[in-house]
């Protein structure tokens, strides 16, 4: 195993994750296809609330063990390290078992709460038995969790992303394969297949977790520091076991409250629309899929930015806090920003301008009409807000600005909470679509919170935008150049086409003229070299090398 800087890991562990998403969103088709609508409502109905039991489960714990393995490691403190490795594995056992039976039991009351009385679509009975089925892979995930950060604190992000593209692997050919043959070979229910689908994450999570434990003991000598080993403090298992807690803390609360905002939808949106706002039944869980399931999946490839970057950021950043290099630590949080814009600004604008051929790309012409491309329209950027909330919570976190975390996620949750459902009627009066409302609130619910963090990182670090502000800007003067260009290809090449081929056609030459119109930009404006100059330099000698 090789270690890796902040660029090369945030490279590598960005492509890893943005690999796992891209076949997180093609099974998409296929799944799409057999199971519909209605399925991918009562899909999404177990994913979301599966994801809030395993944010409380382990959502913090890779990044909270990443972090306490680095500063032990950069002390040269091996003992103290390998004694939190273990306690996090035991510590994660106990609350992944806890979680699952907490699930287990609850899924018909969890279920009542989002059916509730309308009937039509998806029954109380189906919601309690995928929230069952999916609730097994508690068992498994938050374990697997303690592996990757342990690797990822000695900032070896190769293993862990070679353990997610597995994961993701498998669980797609679970998912696909599996709903086809209930359904189709076996003619089995919906409710079935679907349980099947939400089944394939614990398949996907043992093979996983039985491939890094396999890494960990090949590599027990590599793992250990090289450097200077000091004398190590006494430190009882307790305080050992308050630290991993304190830092995870504030990283389950942000995939919580992230978790919540689409629990407010799921709990408000379909209610709403069908017993004040005139929409059917089949219309309001069409909707709710495109938030919920579609719509998402397609959005968590531009999330998955955010995560690369923060798998390489958290270790070198503890390093550099460690060290009190508060110099490096203002660099490292400026790039960070600057390296998120970079890369999500046009892919969020393209996807938005290639929303109706992407959805017929994946889910059929048919869904295409019917919300598809109009809602994602929109919905893609709360993809961009929720890039930068993600970076500044999770820097908030590493700084150990606690309060400041608590904060903003409550701001943010409140005005989500306070504006969902009033801005779906505001909406509605102004001759939009209703549910662009439910959009803006999140919108609003992720960008509240990250103006807190920024104005904090200004007041307590003394990080300064002013050329950040000018890179951003530059930013989306490219991509709105870029965007242009696009506009005149579309009076040559249509975006609108009936066939998934067809679609696939266009998808690929927009984005090819898209993105070599903005990189060259981009180029001209001599903002990638300012961005990542040194460190791909670096990379490309190493190389040559």
């Amino acid at each position: 195993m090789k270690k890796n800087s902040f660029i090369q890991g945030a490279f590598i562990a960005t492509l890893g994750i943005v690999l796992c998403k891209i076949l997180g969103v093609l099974y998409v088709i296929p799944f799409y296809a057999i199971i519909g609508s209605t399925g991918g409502a009562l899909y999404g109905y177990a994913y979301n609330i599966y994801s809030i039991f395993l944010s409380i489960s382990q959502a913090g714990i890779p990044l909270a063990i990443s972090k306490v393995t680095s500063e032990y490691h950069t002390l040269g403190y091996d003992h103290l390290k390998e004694r939190a490795f273990k306690l996090g594995k035991k510590t994660l056992l106990c609350f992944g078992v806890i979680c699952f039976l907490v699930l287990f039991i609850t899924a018909p009351f969890i279920a009542q709460a989002i059916i509730g009385n309308v009937e039509g679509g998806n029954s109380v009975g189906d919601v309690t038995f995928v929230l069952r089925m999916v609730s097994t892979a508690i068992l498994v995930v938050p374990i697997l969790s303690v592996y990757r950060g342990y690797l990822q604190g000695h900032k070896y992000i190769t293993p862990t992303s070679i353990s997610q593209i597995l994961e993701q692997l498998l669980r797609v050919l679970v998912i696909v394969i599996g709903s086809f043959l209930t359904l189709k070979v076996f003619h089995l229910s919906l409710k079935d297949a679907v349980g099947v689908a939400v089944f394939a994450a614990t398949i996907g999570a043992l093979a996983s977790y039985f491939y890094l434990v396999s890494v960990v003991h090949r590599n027990k000598n590599v793992l250990a520091s090289k450097g200077e080993v000091k004398k190590e403090e006494k430190v009882s298992d307790k305080t050992i076991l308050k630290k991993i807690i304190i830092y995870a803390l504030p990283f389950i609360l942000i995939d919580i409250f992230k978790s919540l905002y689409s629990t407010i939808d799921i709990m408000t949106l379909v209610k709403t629309l069908v017993n004040n706002l005139g929409y059917s039944v089949t219309m309001a869980e069409s909707i709710m899929s495109v938030f919920s399931t579609w719509g998402l999946k397609l959005n968590m490839i531009v999330v998955s930015l955010t995560t690369g970057v923060m798998v390489s950021l958290i270790p070198n950043l503890s390093a550099s806090l460690v060290q009190k290099d508060y110099d490096d630590v203002r660099n490292k949080i400026t790039k960070t920003l600057q390296m998120l814009f970079f890369l999500a600004v046009p892919m969020v604008f393209g996807l938005s301008f290639l929303a109706d051929p992407i959805w017929t790309l994946f889910y059929g012409k048919e869904a295409s009409i019917l919300y598809g491309t109009v809602s994602y329209q929109y919905y893609v950027f709360t993809a961009l807000a929720m890039t930068l909330f993600t970076s500044c919570m999770t820097i908030l976190q590493t700084l150990k600005a606690y309060k400041v975390v608590g904060i903003s996620l409550i701001s943010g949750f409140l005005t989500k909470l306070l504006f969902n459902v009033p801005l779906l009627y505001a909406f509605t009066k102004m001759g939009l679509p209703s549910y662009y409302g439910s959009i803006t609130a999140s919108i609003l619910g992720y960008l509240v919170p990250s103006f807190i963090a920024l104005f904090y990182f200004n007041k307590k670090l003394k990080v300064r935008y002013e050329e950040t502000l000018k890179r951003i800007l530059t930013i989306f003067e490219c991509t709105f150049v870029m965007l242009l260009v696009l506009f005149v290809l579309r009076q040559v090449v249509p975006l609108s086409y009936d066939s998934r081929l067809g679609s696939l056609f266009v998808i690929l030459l927009y984005a090819l003229v898209g993105s070599v119109t903005y990189f060259l930009l981009m180029r001209y404006n001599k903002l990638t070299e300012s961005i990542f100059g040194n460190d791909l330099k670096k990379m490309k000698i190493k190389r040559k090398g």
